[in-house]
């Protein structure tokens, strides 16, 4: 049997979206997975929702925050509890295609990889037909991330073997700290250039005020050691010229 993934999601008052995010598990083609729900105090019916699932599927577990910890302590929670050799990210309001782990996972085996990303669509709408397709590189360093942030935190997976230390970092823009930690450390992530993930933008969520994001990178550069001020200054506006970029001529696509 293949080696089990522990998918990772951290919920906090997502009744309008937990149900398609777990339903795009259950609807992989790889079956040998665990998904690890950690509820951060929600107030809505988060958990009587996902609770239904739980009593249909044992895969699937709900593990409650005692106080409310923010996404970063819910994450590093579950996966402290998790049992798979892979960790697969998938935050509470977004979707896998079904193929997603079943083709990462051979393109990680296939090729002796620890550190994998894919490419993704964007919507606002589960009916939106129209939706641009973020590329990602076929791999991507430290210093080539620093210029470029085209991880997409639903999109990773790592082997936990290979890193054993996997954890995420806290701050803001936890994912983007938590690549720049790992990246630093010599790690190459590899990037699978098919769309095999859907990232949902949501009204008043930190990625969708973009100068406020913009703000929040220059904050993670900050962080990072040994880089002058004129570096960071340089990597902020590769940084900036990228995610226009990306934002004015990503592919658009209607096969959603």
């Amino acid at each position: 049997m293949s080696a089990l993934v522990s998918v990772i999601t951290a919920a906090y008052n997502c009744e309008k979206t937990i149900r398609e995010t777990i339903d795009s598990v259950l609807n992989q083609t790889f079956t040998n997975w665990e998904m690890l729900i950690v509820d951060d105090c929600s107030t809505d019916n988060t958990i009587s929702i996902v609770e239904e699932y739980v009593e249909k599927d044992n895969r699937i577990k709900l593990i409650h925050l005692e106080k409310n910890s923010g996404s970063a302590t819910a994450r590093n929670v579950a996966i402290n509890r998790s049992s798979g050799r892979y960790i697969a990210l998938l935050d509470s309001d977004d979707l896998w295609k079904p193929e997603k782990l079943e083709l990462q996972l051979k393109f990680m085996k296939s090729n002796n990889y620890c550190f994998t990303f894919t490419a993704y669509d964007v919507f606002k709408d589960s009916k939106d037909v129209r939706r641009k397709i973020f590329a990602v590189p076929q791999r991507i360093n430290y210093k080539q991330f620093l210029k470029n942030s085209v991880i997409g935190c639903l999109t990773v997976v790592v082997d936990k073997e290979r890193i054993q230390d996997f954890h995420m970092e806290s701050g803001y823009l936890e994912d983007t700290l938590t690549w720049m930690h790992y990246l630093q450390k010599g790690i190459i992530a590899y990037g699978l250039n098919k769309n095999l993930a859907s990232y949902r933008i949501t009204k008043g969520s930190k990625s969708s005020n973009k100068i406020e994001n913009a703000g929040r990178y220059y904050q993670c550069l900050k962080k990072q050691k040994g880089i002058g001020t004129i570096s960071r200054i340089y990597y902020f506006m590769c940084y900036a010229y990228h995610a226009v970029k990306k934002r004015l001529f990503s592919k658009i696509t209607t096969e959603i």
